[in-house]
């Protein structure tokens, strides 16, 4: 096919290294990486970003769209909006927040024809395991969700209720029949029912309600299922730091288990929070520097496997003073890249390691085998970044449709100067082109 884009950079993050770079396209896909000074085809045009550094475009697996049934809330325009500004080229929607839920095949088709039209990146789908609907699960894994969300303690939201031990064990014993994933927010509701739930403002006091062994509990019930029954597992925005051992365990010995953290538990502490600030709910929650400073050596390590939003938005009146009813949800989509690189940074990281957690990472765990790279074969999807340049954060400038975000006054480093999805380019400078993304489905 003809070469119909060139795009160069001095400073190209491919699986190699970062080197000079020409990136040749055809038809939205990438044919070669080539010489920074190869010679630009015939009929082609060449766009040359200088000494911005192009990375793969990010994968966001874990967003909570909440459309169709709560677009107040946030929406599949905005949502990927402030994903393309953010050089986030795909991202899979969480099947709870909406409604109706992501839990049969007619809920997912509702919830298609509603993106279809409103999605400037690529959008796939999550399903949803409940108590009642292990009948739906193959049906799902069959018209192409992604995998299974379950929840071990209360969503927050009535109509996606949690699976007890039994029920996960039927669930997990369905999906692993076949070969599919189940991703789980792991929380042990019995820990939570015994700890203290003060209301008020005091972040210590909803910290206490959402203690580390609730999570450490949870994830260690979930490693025996999963080695029990030969599962594929991921755990969902790992917080608390004490469950690393037992997952590098649980990986060492062949349990099927992968992990991701959020930007939000690697870049602000508890001990930051001011009392109120209920913008910086979410749960399991914000935990101590110490806690943070060891996820960083999981994710040094290879313990944690990626890094994804869990970008939980929702309406200011919602975000009550009060933590112990405030919605729990942080809002990150756009800043994800820039607050992670900013901390990575300070901490030795390089950009490479922000591209194997932010996209080569969640493009495996969701079998994105055309995402997550820049080599030939994958969709010439690409954020580019001026790592050096700063802002401050101003809720004022963001594409989310509720300007809500623990960031706020922060002062970060990377801009992203342009993203672009198979070879178009889709933002620039913050102006943001129409809808022109794909909806997804797994292995195709």
């Amino acid at each position: 096919m003809d070469v119909n884009l060139v795009l160069r950079s001095t400073r190209v993050i491919t699986p190699e290294g970062t080197r000079p770079a020409s990136i040749a396209v055809s038809g939205g896909t990438i044919t070669a990486v080539l010489p920074y000074d190869a010679e630009v085809p015939d009929g082609a045009r060449l766009e040359d970003v200088g000494d911005d550094v192009v990375l793969p475009g990010l994968v966001d697996t874990h967003v909570h769209v909440n459309d169709p049934g709560r677009t107040e809330w946030e929406g599949f325009w905005t949502a990927t909006r402030a994903a393309a500004a953010g050089g986030i080229t795909t991202l899979l929607d969480m099947p709870l927040n909406s409604l109706p839920p992501t839990t049969t095949v007619e809920n997912l088709r509702v919830k298609q024809e509603v993106a279809r039209s409103k999605a400037h990146i690529d959008v796939g789908f999550w399903g949803g395991a409940l108590p009642d609907n292990v009948k739906d699960l193959r049906s799902l894994h069959d018209a192409g969700v992604f995998g299974f969300k379950c929840f071990l303690s209360p969503s927050g939201v009535d109509e996606f209720p949690e699976l007890d031990q039994e029920q996960l064990a039927t669930s997990l014993a369905e999906i692993s029949g076949f070969g599919g994933l189940m991703i789980v927010h792991a929380e042990d509701p019995h820990h939570l029912a015994a700890a203290p739930q003060r209301p008020g403002g005091a972040y210590a006091d909803f910290l206490a309600s959402r203690p580390r062994d609730a999570e450490n509990t949870a994830i260690e019930n979930l490693v025996n299922q999963a080695r029990r029954l030969d599962a594929r597992v991921h755990v969902l925005h790992l917080s608390s730091s004490d469950a690393l051992p037992l997952i590098a365990a649980a990986k060492a010995e062949g349990v099927k288990i992968t992990v991701e953290s959020c930007p939000h538990f690697l870049t602000l502490t508890a001990e930051e929070i001011p009392d109120g600030a209920t913008e910086f709910k979410c749960c399991p929650p914000i935990r101590e520097a110490a806690n943070q400073d060891a996820l960083w050596q999981g994710l040094a390590d290879g313990t944690i496997d990626c890094v994804v939003s869990d970008h939980s938005p929702s309406t200011a009146d919602l975000k009550t003073p009060d933590f112990l009813s405030a919605w729990g949800g942080i809002s990150s989509l756009q800043l994800g890249l820039p607050a992670i690189w900013t901390e990575a940074r300070r901490r030795g990281h390089t950009l490479e390691d922000v591209v194997r957690w932010m996209s080569e990472g969640p493009a495996r765990l969701a079998g994105l085998t055309r995402k997550g790279a820049i080599e030939a074969g994958r969709d010439a999807d690409f954020a580019v970044l001026a790592p050096d340049a700063t802002f401050t954060v101003d809720p004022a400038e963001l594409q989310h449709r509720n300007r809500i975000t623990a960031y706020a006054g922060k002062t970060l480093s990377g801009v992203v100067t342009s993203t672009w999805l198979r070879g178009e380019r889709i933002a620039d400078h913050g102006v943001l082109a129409e809808p022109s993304g794909r909806l997804l489905e797994r292995n195709n």
